[in-house]
Formats: structure tokens, C-alpha cells, sequence
């Protein structure tokens, strides 16, 4: 039973922290690029999503968020990262459309 509260709370994590994003933490974008990369909190190992919350925090100014990025690349090939990109630019599209 303590394993499905467990992943529960890290579901919920990731939860409030993409609600966070939506709203523009720059933490919360790192955050998420961080259990994207490491496939914790109740994310998938995802290096593509990883790619793309490094990419938000960074342009956002997160110290650290350029070379976690870089490092997540290092993992990437050219195709995975063009589609990172992507996704990044899709949600700053997005975000921006719902706090118009």
C-alpha cells in the first residue's frame, strides 16, 4: 500500500508542477526537465519532454537549465532534439495564447 501512496504523491508532483509551468515557474519548468530526464516522480524517462522543460527554463533565465540541457543532448540525436524544440515553441504558443 505505501507504493501506491508513494506514486500517488510523485503523480501529484508532477501534477502541481506542470500547473506551475502553465502559470510560468521558471522552477517548475526545471523541475519537470529533471524527472523527465531521470524518469522520477511519477514521469516517464523522456528525453525529448526533458529537452523541452530544460529549454523553457533556461530561456527563461534558470542558472543551471543551459548545461542540464546540454547534457540531455549529449543523449539526443538531431531529430529528437529538432522535436524538443518544437515542443518548447508549441508550449510558449500555448501560454501565451491562454494569458492573452
Amino acid at each position: 500500500m505505501a507504493t501506491i501512496a508513494s506514486a500517488s504523491a510523485h503523480d501529484e508532483l508532477v501534477a502541481s508542477c506542470l500547473a506551475a509551468a502553465q502559470g510560468g515557474d521558471i522552477s517548475a519548468y526545471f523541475d519537470l526537465g529533471v524527472a523527465y530526464s531521470t524518469g522520477s516522480h511519477g514521469a516517464p524517462c523522456d528525453l525529448v519532454e526533458a529537452h523541452k522543460w530544460f529549454n523553457l527554463a533556461a530561456v527563461a533565465g534558470h542558472e543551471e537549465a543551459p548545461l542540464c540541457r546540454a547534457d540531455v543532448a549529449d543523449e539526443m540525436t538531431a531529430r529528437e532534439i529538432a522535436e524538443a524544440q518544437r515542443r518548447a515553441r508549441e508550449w510558449l504558443r500555448l501560454t501565451a495564447r491562454r494569458a492573452a
